[in-house]
């Protein structure tokens, strides 16, 4: 079955399965059917036989015919039943009486008739008048030299009337040839064919139908994939069939968004990381170039040569904070977890930033629920997160703003907040901002920054199992990052 599709290949199983299915069962019925056929017909020469028997006993109570000599009523009906079951089951009856002698009914078209069969031999009747008189009736299948017969005996007896006492006085023998009853069912096994046949086919429609069916989102979904490994992005698999095919497809559908978020992250970050690797880059190679070919003057060249030393160090802080955030991504940098004090960190986050606070003129204010708040995580990362945002607020608060670091413990966790009331952040940009290399307002931080910050606080959040997010970006920015509370 190499190189079949799916659809090929569970067809002919279901086919399989169905046929065997239909095939056991038709055969069974039919075994059955026939079966059933040959006890009715052989219980109806069973009731005839019985009847015959009954006629019999009537026969010796005719005293006005014993007399006369003449043919009883009674004997005269024995004739007709016996040629009536002749003509039905093309039989011949034998009486026999309990001395052994024995009276054969049937019609003249019998004696012509090659299928009938031969009278039993003496034997064969003593042994039947045996099982008689012991009050058996016996169906049973023999062999002959004209073939197989079927057998009916059945005893007939006489009640004394003064005594009440029953005797027998004989037996009926009907006997017919095993091909009269067998062709009561011989049209069974066309029945049985035709109706397999057609269950057969019902079932094979079905089936085609149910895989067809079944396969379908399948095929569609092979294709999709084919597309999304060939780079096109947009192509969707079908919600249809099972539940559990539907559930299929919206996990691909998914898994197909993402890939798309994901080729459009690894585009955007490729021209944004080219972008900002061009500009230092740009700059460094025209001060060179000026200060090489003379267009910078010679008293110049010191001024022109700190912006390049700037721009260097510039590209090597976007370095850095790729290779950083590589590491954490791809999880090379463990956690070196502790139990520390953030209120203590945040104070000497903000005494090594306070050159820059004074330049500006900002107003710290510090609302600490307590002193003393201690929580557990990797202190060196939980610094840098603080430091970002800090420098973010730093940045983009006007001289003379106000900048606000909050600490509170909830019943399991610790909540920090950094609140500034600068230009804040506009509802639009707000679901971006943790992506990497994404700038809310291009056209102010264009040269102070890589874009890169808050991704790796994203992510460095996200390694401790905890969260940071924009509380709001009206009226000034205000970020709150989750950490675990340790006991104090």
């Amino acid at each position: 079955m190499r190189g079949q599709s799916m659809f090929s290949r569970l067809l002919i199983v279901f086919l399989a399965v169905i046929l065997v299915s239909v095939g056991v069962v038709s055969v069974l019925s039919y075994l059955n059917l026939r079966a059933n056929a040959i006890d009715n017909r052989m219980n109806a020469l069973k009731t005839q036989a019985r009847d015959m028997a009954y006629l019999a006993s009537r026969k010796s109570y005719d005293a006005f015919s014993l007399l006369s000599g003449q043919d009883s009523a009674t004997e005269d009906y024995m004739k007709w039943k016996s040629s009536r079951i002749y003509q039905e089951y093309n039989a011949y009856i034998m009486v026999v009486d309990r001395s052994g002698k024995s009276y054969i009914y049937y019609n003249e078209a019998t004696l012509q008739d090659d299928s009938m069969t031969a009278v039993p031999t003496q034997d064969e009747i003593s042994a039947y008048m045996d099982q008689a008189l012991r009050g058996e009736e016996v169906v049973r299948l023999t062999q002959s030299a004209s073939g197989p017969l079927f057998t009916v005996l059945v005893p007939w007896v006489q009640e004394n009337a003064l005594t009440g006492q029953r005797t027998v006085m004989g037996f009926i023998l009907i006997q017919t040839a095993a091909q009269v009853v067998q062709a009561s069912y011989q049209g069974m096994l066309w029945q049985t064919a035709i109706a397999a046949v057609s269950m057969f086919i019902l079932a094979a429609l079905a089936v085609f139908w149910f895989t067809r069916q079944m396969t379908r989102p399948l095929t569609a979904m092979a294709h999709a994939a084919g597309n999304l490994a060939r780079g096109r992005f947009d192509d969707r698999a079908p919600e249809v069939g099972a539940r559990e095919i539907r559930q299929l497809s919206q996990a691909f559908n998914q898994m197909a968004v993402q890939l798309s978020s994901l080729e459009q992250s690894r585009r955007d970050f490729v021209a944004n990381v080219s972008h900002e690797l061009r500009s230092p880059i740009t700059s460094i190679q025209g001060f060179a170039q000026g200060m090489l070919d003379g267009t910078i003057p010679q008293e110049q060249h010191s001024q022109y040569l700190q912006v390049v030393v700037d721009e260097t160090h510039r590209l090597a802080k976007l370095i850095g904070s790729l290779l950083n955030l590589s590491r954490m991504e791809n999880e090379e940098i463990s956690l070196a977890y502790s139990t520390f004090n953030i209120n203590e960190m945040a104070r000497r986050v903000l005494i090594s930033r306070m050159t820059q606070i004074d330049e500006k003129g900002f107003e710290i204010d510090v609302q600490f629920e307590a002193e003393t708040c201690m929580v557990r995580a990797d202190a060196d990362q939980i610094e840098q997160v603080i430091i970002n945002l800090l420098d973010n607020a730093i940045k983009y608060t006007p001289e003379g703003g106000t900048i606000t670091l909050i600490s509170r413990q909830e019943a399991d966790h610790v909540s920090f907040r950094i609140k500034d009331n600068g230009i804040g952040i506009r509802p639009e940009d707000a679901p971006h901002i943790f992506d990497r290399f994404y700038k809310a307002d291009k056209a102010h931080t264009v040269g102070k920054g890589t874009g890169l910050g808050l991704a790796i606080c994203y992510r460095i959040m996200e390694r401790h199992g905890q969260s940071i997010r924009l509380v709001s970006g009206e009226g000034g920015a205000e970020f709150e990052i989750t950490l675990e509370k340790a006991e104090q």
